[in-house]
């Protein structure tokens, strides 16, 4: 009976921040198949208007390898990993079919959504704009790019849109 995990699987691997095309080349460069899904975006900034491609999960890079010892702690020496997403009994395998389903889906000029960032009641800060420093609580997506957040002043809330950009969730230990 040959043991499971020796038989070559799709697994996620979280990365350094940013680092996501370092892992994949140098996945690559270890004959190691390895696959980051991007997506083409325009950028942020405020000087030109250009279209680049970025990660569609930020943080994270799929690798199809087997788990003895010796492939995975190559893969876990590339630099840039982190190491293998998965649970107290090791790392969790992704099924062969949603990897299919994802290069179809980035091989396409079509916009990807990713779903949604934040969650009605989350505890957000500005980070850009006239309301840069201000905290409040999430409470809904309005239109394309825009979030309504309430922000308590004087024991009353006053709600106030802004581009979902320029809003990042607080992390639960600030709270």
């Amino acid at each position: 009976m040959i043991d499971p995990r020796l038989i070559p699987a799709w697994y996620v691997l979280h990365t350094r921040s940013r680092f996501e095309n370092v892992v994949n080349e140098g996945l690559c460069k270890k004959d190691k198949e390895a696959f980051l899904p991007r997506i083409q975006v325009q950028s942020r900034r405020k000087d030109r208007k250009k279209m680049i491609h970025v990660p569609l999960f930020p943080g994270y890079v799929f690798v199809r390898t087997d788990l003895n010892p010796y492939s995975q702690l190559e893969v876990l020496k590339t630099i840039g990993v982190v190491r293998f997403v998965g649970n107290a009994s090791g790392p969790l395998s992704v099924q062969n079919a949603s990897i299919e389903s994802l290069k179809l889906m980035v091989s396409t000029d079509r916009e990807i959504s990713t779903g949604l960032r934040l969650q009605k009641g989350d505890r957000v800060v500005v980070v850009k704009g006239p309301f840069v420093g201000v905290q409040g609580i999430f409470v809904r997506y309005r239109n394309l790019n825009r979030v309504v957040v309430n922000i308590e002043a004087l024991g009353q809330f006053a709600g106030v849109e802004v581009d979902e950009d320029d809003v990042e969730r607080l992390p639960s230990i600030l709270v």
